[in-house]
């Protein structure tokens, strides 16, 4: 009865929903992205506002339960769940608010990237995140976020001017530059090790409506070629372009010849934020890295190409991703990628580069926790497939391209890329930030509370 009385506690004056296992919405709402992530919470609190937020961590906390938090629920490791905890679960927190005049957006927790680019698009505006409109906005700021736009205007939290935050103690305070500049600092890279990010306010710039972006696809056989040509070409390129390059099994893509469609393939995937007619001449060099198979480029709008990758990504599939920086591309690593791409475990396993640079690489390692300023290309090697049986393949597929692509990479690691097994590479995540963190994190959550995370200890 003890058990039962407690949770009619915390459904007293909760405006959001109470869902326990025996409810009929809770294995829905069990499911994330990554279906290899396979936890039963005791209780999941789909709140509705921030004082939801509140009750649920105070409940989580007086009850010695353990506490994960869910926002998009894209994160591979799959932190937005617990056995046998609860769970705070923001995907109804999505409102948007944007202040055109002052280019600012506030937009809650549980929002995603669509989210965002719906509400800042319809005043011509946007400030950079990911690649797949699905991905929630929380997960991917507090990890640090980059994106198409991030050559010219940063990672997404270098656009963060303020954050509504729900500390381990049930406090709702704001951290920005001038207020909790420490809490601020840390929620810039540091993940959710902090506390439930409430509300986040982002500065905007003037993007599209339309942007002239799309892929120029070249056959795999062409790959070393096209990647040392792609190397110098990115050397040279206005911050206003950013082309990222694909490796992978062709999808069946409507501009592709039939005969292409299965085999490999390396695509350009490029966008330009400024003018079209500006870009279309600089993007005329990269239809000549070789003899292309097919491209779809154009002028389209600045949210469809958000979306051109969701295809690809969508959730149920089980993955396993391992990610190397890089401040140089070398020669020896295009042979590794050739010869990884060449024994791709399902069709859907693929290899990307995605450019960094530019604006990115301007902040100092100390600004925020975020350390990696060097990083002018992030390798992401995502394993994906559908059957369970396929597991111990696929995992071994990416854990042995990570270590033979490991003599040429940088030191450090993108957060949000590492998988539920890689808590040993925490500490290179924030490399000499962490000490800081730690200290941080000894005074917003001294017991640990938000460790359903890539955890930084309290110090």
């Amino acid at each position: 009865m003890h058990a039962v009385r407690k949770i009619e506690e915390l459904k007293a004056g909760f405006k959001g929903e109470i869902l326990l296992p025996s409810d009929g919405e809770y294995e829905s709402a069990r499911k994330i992205w990554n279906a290899m992530i396979d936890k039963r919470p005791a209780i999941i609190a789909r709140c509705a506002t921030t004082s939801d937020v509140v009750r649920g961590v105070n409940f989580a906390r007086d009850n010695g339960l353990l506490l994960a938090v869910r926002g998009g629920g894209h994160n591979i490791a799959g932190n937005a769940l617990c056995d046998d905890g609860l769970v705070i679960d923001l995907s109804q927190m999505k409102a948007a608010r944007v202040d055109p005049a002052r280019r600012r957006v506030t937009i809650e927790g549980g929002a995603t990237l669509a989210d965002l680019d719906a509400a800042t698009q319809a005043h011509g505006l946007a400030t950079p995140v990911g690649i797949n409109s699905t991905t929630g906005i929380a997960g991917l700021t507090l990890g640090g976020g980059f994106g198409w736009l991030s050559r010219k205007y940063g990672m997404t939290i270098d656009n963060l001017e303020s954050a509504e935050v729900v500390t381990a103690a049930g406090e709702v305070v704001r951290a920005s530059a001038t207020e909790r500049p420490d809490l601020f600092w840390a929620l810039r890279g540091g993940g959710g090790n902090f506390g439930v990010v409430t509300r986040f306010e982002f500065r905007l710039h003037p993007v599209g409506p339309d942007v002239l972006s799309g892929l120029i696809v070249y056959p795999i056989s062409e790959a070393k070629a096209v990647l040392q040509q792609y190397r110098d070409f990115l050397a040279q390129a206005p911050e206003e372009l950013a082309v990222w390059t694909v490796l992978r099994q062709a999808p069946p893509l409507p501009f592709l010849p039939e005969k292409v469609h299965g085999t490999g393939i390396i695509a350009l995937a490029l966008i330009y934020a400024g003018d079209p007619k500006q870009g279309e001449p600089l993007i005329e060099p990269l239809r000549r890295f070789g003899t292309p198979v097919g491209e779809h480029v154009g002028v389209q709008p600045y949210v469809a190409w958000q979306q051109a990758f969701d295809p690809l990504l969508t959730a149920g599939a089980r993955n396993y991703w391992k990610s190397h920086n890089f401040s140089t591309l070398k020669d020896g690593l295009f042979d590794t990628v050739t010869a990884y791409v060449g024994k791709l475990p399902s069709p859907q396993c693929e290899i990307f580069f995605g450019a960094l640079g530019g604006a990115t690489t301007r902040p100092s390692p100390d600004s925020a926790a975020y350390a990696h300023r060097d990083a002018e290309f992030v390798m992401n090697f995502h394993g994906r497939w559908e059957d369970p049986a396929d597991d111990t393949r696929c995992i071994g597929w990416a854990r042995d391209f990570f270590k033979a692509s490991a003599p040429f990479a940088s030191s450090g690691v993108y957060v949000n890329f590492l998988t539920a097994d890689e808590g040993d590479r925490v500490r290179s995540a924030y490399g000499p930030n962490y000490d800081r963190l730690s200290q941080v994190k000894r005074k917003y959550d001294p017991g640990n509370l938000f460790r359903m995370n890539q955890n930084i200890a309290p110090a």
